[in-house]
């Protein structure tokens, strides 16, 4: 019979745990390795873009004076605003299609030779918004090009740019993002052909910001453009898709 002491009995316990932890450790290991191997995938990003014609417009003004009396303001604009009313009617516009704001006013202070502000009015400035709406974008057009004409009747006005719209927007960024995601798969399978892979099922997919154009611009912006001076539009839409490769 063999007589083995506490000592070696707590040696060849200690042998045997530690092969064990070594045995594991390699299972993991090559677990994790397996797994690893089988982690395969491409990115790729694939876009899409469609030019819209704006369906709605509209083009805001300020009729503007100064007098060195409110009241005298008030009534200078208030006097000129019949004119410009009859103005867009004949334009084309109806009364639905204008917008009128309330008059807005303030004071312009006198100066001193030392170049200090008083507390002396030198003249109130009054002006009043009005702004055209219209379906016909080429009728609100038409009106930025031809406002200048009421200076001749001696109304000062102050002329924004017009602004364009379109109404179908939420419809086409559904379709150009279905058209990049296909273009997307088509990319990835274009650069797996060489090698013999095929496109798998889809990992993951990012929407990109959609960007609202000019059509000859080629801006962007991580928080996405929606330009509304132009008529004719351009909307690109990105996606960023993750493949599987078989």
């Amino acid at each position: 019979m063999f007589n083995l002491s506490h000592e070696n009995i707590n040696k060849h316990r200690l042998i045997i745990i530690t092969l064990i932890l070594a045995i594991t450790m390699i299972e993991c290991t090559q677990t994790l390795a397996n797994k690893i191997g089988h982690i395969k995938g491409i990115n790729v990003t694939g876009s899409s873009s469609k030019i819209v014609t704006s369906d709605s417009a509209s083009l805001s003004f300020d009729i503007v004076t100064k007098s060195k009396n409110r009241i005298e303001a008030y009534k200078t604009i208030s006097g000129q605003l019949p004119v410009v009313m009859d103005y867009l009617l004949q334009a084309g516009f109806s009364e639905n299609d204008i917008d009128i704001k309330p008059q807005n006013g303030y004071e312009t202070y006198k100066f001193t030779q030392n170049g200090n502000m008083t507390n002396e009015v030198a003249y109130y400035n009054m002006s009043q918004n009005i702004t055209v709406s219209s379906k016909d974008v080429q009728k609100i057009k038409k009106l930025s090009n031809d406002l200048s004409k009421l200076i001749d009747k001696g109304i000062n006005i102050n002329v924004f740019t017009p602004q364009y719209f379109y109404s179908k927007l939420a419809d086409e960024k559904v379709a150009l993002l279905k058209e990049a995601s296909v273009d997307a798969k088509e990319r990835a399978s274009a650069m797996l052909k060489a090698t013999n892979n095929r496109v798998g099922k889809i990992n993951s997919v990012k929407m990109g910001v959609f960007q609202i154009t000019p059509v000859d611009s080629t801006s962007v912006s991580d928080m996405g453009i929606n330009d509304t001076t132009s008529i004719d539009k351009k909307i690109t839409s990105v996606v960023n898709v993750v493949f599987e490769i078989k």
